[in-house]
């Protein structure tokens, strides 16, 4: 999977927001001391973030030497030791938080995706991303979607249309805001979100991408899915969304529909229990 290209500035920002003018506690340790640490999961997950935990000891000092005994998208078992590193103490002990957060953070999202699409395996729907993420980390969390065996959505409002009922409210109707999108979406792709089988249908008519279903029951996504499969001509690809649990995804891919995105994979993580511990 290709990496970020933003990964430099991202720890810069993030070491520049934590070292400051330097670390003051790690000043304490003679210049030439060395040492020896590990990185232990403490619980079952999905590794992500090792280019990231790389760079910011690449960034404090390139003498840290960093021995991977994982990848990322393995599935992690708890107290498995996932990578080894030598190097000055004084780096190692620098660079310990901020490298360990962005692999908690990153393995977090890795984590809750590939539970998802563990849930919805054997049916063909896929699992999307939404534009939920933390700030500032938004092609990491896309990264560790992708990890996770998870599809990314839109990356932002640049490489991709949905059209939301807030626009078709202010555009007059779905015909409308397809139309002005269909001007300046050239080959990107165009999404509109629905709230019921009328507007679906209205919808369908129009030259779209995908059909985004708020909040549909399952009752009514399998209408909407035979609505759309009894058509003539291009199928349009459908995705549902809202308020979708891991207790009830699976119902939600046995409906027909194409993807099921969730913001919960990016938003409401949970940091994965990780710990660096020196020789």
């Amino acid at each position: 999977m290709p990496l970020p290209t933003d990964i430099a500035a991202t720890v810069a920002h993030a070491l520049a927001e934590d070292v400051g003018a330097g670390d003051l506690t790690a000043s304490l340790i003679p210049i030439g001391a060395t040492g020896k640490a590990q990185v232990i999961a403490r619980e079952a997950a999905t590794l992500c973030g090792q280019a990231w935990f790389d760079e910011v000891f690449r960034q404090l000092d390139t003498g840290i030497h960093v021995e991977w005994l994982a990848k990322d998208g393995d599935r992690l078992g708890p107290n498995q030791t996932i990578c080894k590193l030598t190097g000055t103490a004084r780096g190692l002990l620098t660079g310990e938080r901020t490298a360990l957060n962005f692999v908690q953070t990153l393995s977090a999202t890795a984590t809750a995706t590939r539970q998802y699409v563990d849930a919805v395996a054997g049916t063909g729907c896929r699992i999307l991303d939404t534009r939920k993420t933390v700030p500032g980390l938004r092609l990491a969390q896309k990264y560790a979607v992708r990890c996770g065996g998870g599809t990314n959505h839109r990356i932002g409002l640049f490489d991709a249309i949905l059209v939301k009922e807030n626009h078709i409210a202010a555009a007059g109707s779905i015909g409308a805001s397809v139309a002005k999108a269909r001007e300046t979406a050239g080959t990107k792709i165009v999404e509109v979100e629905v709230e019921n089988l009328l507007q679906l249908r209205e919808a369908l008519a129009t030259d779209i991408d995908r059909v985004l279903l708020d909040n549909f029951t399952n009752a009514h996504m399998v209408e909407a899915v035979g609505i759309n499969r009894s058509r003539i001509g291009r199928k349009i690809e459908l995705e549902a969304s809202g308020n979708i649990t891991l207790q009830t995804v699976r119902g939600v891919a046995e409906t027909g529909v194409d993807y099921i995105s969730i913001g919960g994979l990016t938003k409401h993580v949970r940091a994965v229990d990780l710990s660096m511990r020196f020789e």
